[in-house]
């Protein structure tokens, strides 16, 4: 199994191409679902460019060292919306499906709550891993071989405010330094 490194271009790029599959199909749903922490970002930007009400539903399961220990799926107890009530025609976003069991078992979470007023839920996805054991209906990318993929935030994951400060005090020097201008400290009296 090989890693797969995406940059932020690459990311961003994923998430408009499958705005554009989704677009294609022609489909026309009310509500988008994100499963958040990996389909929040996805979830902002598809219900930005199709001007749809965005609700959140937390859910956690991988942990560990490198987040890559795969535990026992925990959800929220409600979802975080601004609407009233529930679309009822859902697209339920996350990243990516890996075993399968984070979009099944939110799927299952959204019927059980919600069911009497969903007409229709359909899954979208960047990743698509050959390992899941359900397909979404939307994918960017089908991954036969698995990978482990690398995220562009995930250095947030594995740093802390400390590290980030220091990365971004070295830009400035060096931004200062390349930029030839010469910083004067003042002195306090």
């Amino acid at each position: 199994m090989a890693d797969l490194y995406v940059s932020w271009a690459d990311y961003h790029r994923k998430i408009e191409q499958l705005a554009v599959l989704v677009h294609h199909s022609h489909w026309q749903f009310n509500q988008i679902v994100c499963i958040a922490k990996g389909g929040l970002r996805i979830g902002d930007l598809l219900c930005r460019l199709y001007d749809v009400p965005l609700a959140i539903l937390s859910a956690a399961s991988y942990g560990g060292q490198d987040n890559r220990v795969r535990g026992q799926i925990q959800f929220s107890e409600h979802l975080a919306m601004t609407t009233a009530t529930l679309g009822d025609r859902i697209l339920l976003v996350d990243d990516l499906v890996d075993s399968g069991i984070s979009l099944h078992e939110s799927r299952q979470w959204l019927q059980k709550r919600y069911g009497a007023e969903i007409q229709e839920i359909r899954t979208a996805v960047l990743w698509y891993k050959h390992c899941s054991f359900i397909e979404p209906d939307y994918y960017v990318d089908y991954l036969a071989d698995d990978p482990w993929i690398h995220q562009p935030f995930e250095w947030y994951e594995q740093s802390g405010p400390g590290e980030l400060a220091e990365r971004i005090l070295g830009e400035r020097d060096e931004l200062v330094q390349s930029s030839g201008f010469k910083v004067q400290s003042s002195e306090v009296s």
